[in-house]
């Protein structure tokens, strides 16, 4: 079989790294740290060098099974499988505790935390403090509660939604196999590895086999769609043997022995295409002409001091234009709260915004990272 080269890793400050049920568990065994030993001390490396990672593990279900395997119980209905889930949970999160110098948060999600645009922005303010004061924030799909028509399904998936989420630079996917391969190694022994997918076509989708595991949930093909979802918004993917703890000590040193899925755009681009021209009502901010300037400086934030009035009917998640005094559209953007707390807090500090409301969402009433400049 072909031989993989090594490859430099694309640079990235923030990456969701997905560790699957086959690198945590054997097959009907409970969870062991064996392989995740090297992935742990791989984040702690990047933690050390100042990148932020943010974990999702596979391993719940095993885990409660192999609590329950002398009872030999079911795994037929969805019932069955949430209370395994939720039995597991807590060894899964202590086995990356037990590794980790750092406190471990756990954070569970659902269908409808990432379609809902208030709770996706509340998860993700959550995500972003827990990094903001140093947590490993450790991320499932909570399947205690999913129902079958709204799961996500799989943990690939589940990654790549999680780095457009927090803004991440690189989804890594730690597999029990080397790389994509141009059909399954596993049975057709002329299958030679592709270091580099540059666009995931219908060819590249037909070399996708199925799962490997009888502990996981996703196979090659879901890992090829997480690939694919990452990749409109604009962050690259890195598919890598996760038992091979030569390759995981590679990737801190920012080499990849694997496949590298690239990102057509920036994740910047990608995001900011998506703020210029997603549909917006007929709601907006304005803002005096300081703001203004400051917002077209760049990397500002919208904060309350430079807002003068909030037009229209909006809520927190929605996508808002940003006007200046003459009532030129500068900016488009979420906002951080509903037009009515906006109107609240217009030319307020930003200290007062608990006081004046009894909460507060942070200080931005548009985050930067949530804001894209309209061209003149």
């Amino acid at each position: 079989m072909a031989e993989l080269p090594r490859q430099p890793l694309p640079a990235w400050r923030r990456a969701v790294l997905k560790v699957g049920s086959n690198l945590l568990a054997a097959d009907g065994g409970g969870l062991t740290p064996d392989y995740a030993q090297a992935l742990a001390a791989f984040i702690a490396d990047s933690q050390a060098q100042g990148r932020e990672v943010v974990l999702v593990s596979s391993g719940a279900v095993a885990a409660g099974r192999a609590l329950l395997r002398a009872r030999a119980v079911p795994m037929g209905d969805l019932a069955e499988r949430q209370a395994l889930a939720a039995l597991g949970q807590a060894p899964m999160v202590a086995l990356w505790q037990s590794l980790s110098a750092r406190p471990v948060a756990q954070v569970l999600l659902t269908h409808d935390d990432l379609r809902n645009r208030r709770r996706y922005l509340n998860a993700r303010a959550t995500l972003r403090q827990l990094l903001a004061i140093e947590v490993l924030p450790v991320i499932n799909e909570n399947d205690t509660v999913a129902v079958d028509e709204l799961k996500l399904g799989d943990n690939d998936n589940l990654a790549a939604i999680v780095a457009a989420l927090v803004d991440a630079d690189l989804l890594l996917i730690a597999s029990d196999i080397d790389a994509l391969h141009s059909a399954d190694p596993r049975r057709d022994p002329d299958a030679r590895p592709i270091p580099r997918v540059d666009e995931i076509t219908p060819a590249v989708l037909a070399m996708a086999g199925g799962s490997g595991s009888a502990v996981g949930t996703g196979g090659m093909r879901t890992k090829l769609q997480a690939a694919q979802k990452a990749a409109a918004a604009g962050i690259a993917t890195a598919l890598f043997n996760g038992r091979d703890a030569a390759t995981v000590q590679a990737l801190g040193q920012g080499e990849l022995r694997g496949t590298l899925f690239i990102a057509g755009q920036s994740r910047m681009q990608a995001r900011k295409y998506w703020l210029l021209h997603a549909p917006c009502d007929a709601s907006s901010i304005r803002v005096d002409a300081g703001a203004a300037r400051a917002l077209a400086a760049g990397r500002a934030s919208l904060l309350p001091g430079g807002v003068v009035e909030a037009l229209g009917d909006f809520h927190r998640g929605d996508l808002v234009e940003v006007v200046d005094p003459s009532g030129r559209v500068v900016a488009r953007g979420l906002s951080q709260y509903g037009a009515v707390d906006v109107r609240r807090l217009a030319g307020r500090h930003s200290r007062d915004i608990d006081d004046l409301l009894g909460y507060s969402y942070g200080p931005a009433i548009v985050h930067r990272d949530d804001l894209a400049l309209v061209s003149a």
